[in-house]
């Protein structure tokens, strides 16, 4: 259940963490490879990660596919059992008595474990603020009601919650790390036996159960239109392990050669090799961005929670690149949009036209670089918020004041 670290020892401070699904996860491993180096190997670990952070050492209370459910309406059957897989975390953290505990993104699932931990004594920290610029604008207020100091990825997030009192660090986009990645596309074509002249197309259905069942029959269908006019297409289809069964089952009835890669090793590879992609909506968007990898967003939930987003998001785009432009450059087509004939049309130009793959690319660079903090990583950054906030002790006067007044009002 607990990691240590090289220079471990029972001296070393345990860092409980949360991550809820493969996004979260690829945070927490960063993070706890970034805590590693600043404290020399002195740390140790617990709590819930996916295969990222597995491999990081964590041995994960709960199996991360467990949590990751999108939707409002779609997390009601799985209700019951992330209530009992809350109560499992904090009777855990509680038992373990760690010296910070650190909830990653699953806004819903880290706010239940930090509300009911808020008396543990120790600096409570979430990573990656939820959307309440897009969404939802009351979270803020219980964030900060809850958690002593917000870790975000976007600029113009710390506003929505430092007037709420809540403390923030912008650490910058965990995608941009990936800046620079060692790749060599003509050597992962000749291993996988693709052509150098073959169009290829990177599909990414999701990381949760039921986008992949909602969204790769679409795509599938997408490529058959496709491959009528790209008879040479190929798909690269890398995931994770969450969903990797249910991709390859999917893989199997596209009606083009497609691989499926699972784990992160050849992801990399993968986007340089890919001349587009096909992407359900989430942080591969700007994993795709920073891989110079032009795209299209795609993205449908049930009726009932469209429904419901489309009378209460503020957001016009889905894609964080349209949302810092203020601008399509990444084409979205999302719910009834979603649609085979449509998404071929949309990808189509895009592989005939290599200028207009290079302008979008261009263009979202300038999101890129919005998401760039300056000096340190992301990960490094947040790693040394994380211990800065160790080093404070207990929990901060204020945010147990915060505490205290709302207790009265209610």
């Amino acid at each position: 259940m607990i990691a240590s670290g090289a220079g471990g020892g029972q001296a070393s401070p345990l860092i409980f963490l949360i991550a809820g699904e493969p996004s979260g996860d690829l945070l927490g491993a960063r993070l706890m490879a970034a805590l590693r180096v600043q404290t020399g190997g002195a740390v140790r670990f617990a709590g819930i990660g996916g295969e990222r952070m597995i491999a990081e050492g964590l041995d994960s209370l709960v199996p991360i596919d467990e949590l990751a459910v999108m939707g409002v309406f779609e997390i009601v059957p799985h209700a019951f059992r992330i209530i009992r897989r809350i109560r499992q975390t904090v009777a855990a953290a509680r038992t373990m008595r760690p010296a910070a505990v650190v909830t990653i993104d699953s806004p819903s699932f880290s706010l239940e474990v930090s509300q009911r931990l808020r008396d543990l004594g120790v600096p409570l920290i979430h990573y990656v603020a939820p959307q309440v610029w897009a969404w939802k604008p009351w979270r803020a207020a219980k964030m900060a009601r809850y958690v002593d100091h917000l870790l975000t990825l976007l600029p113009f997030e710390a506003p929505y919650f430092e007037k709420h009192g809540l403390a923030t660090t912008f650490v910058g986009h965990p995608a941009v790390e990936m800046q620079g990645a060692a790749t060599d596309p003509a050597a992962f074509r000749v291993r996988h036996g693709i052509a150098a002249a073959a169009p290829v197309i990177c599909v990414l259905p999701g990381s949760r159960r039921g986008e992949v069942r909602r969204l790769a029959p679409i795509f599938g269908a997408t490529l058959g239109r496709l491959v009528q006019r790209f008879p040479d297409l190929r798909a690269l289809a890398p995931t994770v392990s969450t969903v990797a069964a249910e991709v390859t089952a999917a893989a199997r009835a596209w009606p083009v050669p497609s691989i499926v890669l699972a784990g992160p090793g050849e992801k990399a590879d993968a986007f340089a090799a890919s001349d587009v992609a096909l992407a359900a909506s989430g942080t591969v968007a700007v994993e795709l961005a920073v891989a110079g990898v032009a795209c299209v967003i795609a993205y449908r939930v049930s009726p009932l929670t469209a429904f419901v987003a489309r009378r209460v998001v503020k957001s016009p785009y889905a894609s964080l690149a349209n949302i810092l432009l203020k601008r399509e450059v990444q084409p979205e087509l999302l719910q009834e949009n979603c649609t085979p004939d449509k998404l071929a049309v949309a990808l189509g130009a895009l592989l005939d036209d290599s200028g207009a793959r290079a302008a979008q690319v261009a263009s979202v660079g300038e999101a890129i670089r919005m998401l760039t903090p300056g000096g340190a990583p992301p990960s490094q950054r947040a790693a040394r918020a994380v211990l800065n906030l160790i080093g404070t002790g207990k929990r901060s006067a204020e945010n147990l004041n915060r505490e205290k007044i709302h207790e009265e009002e209610l």
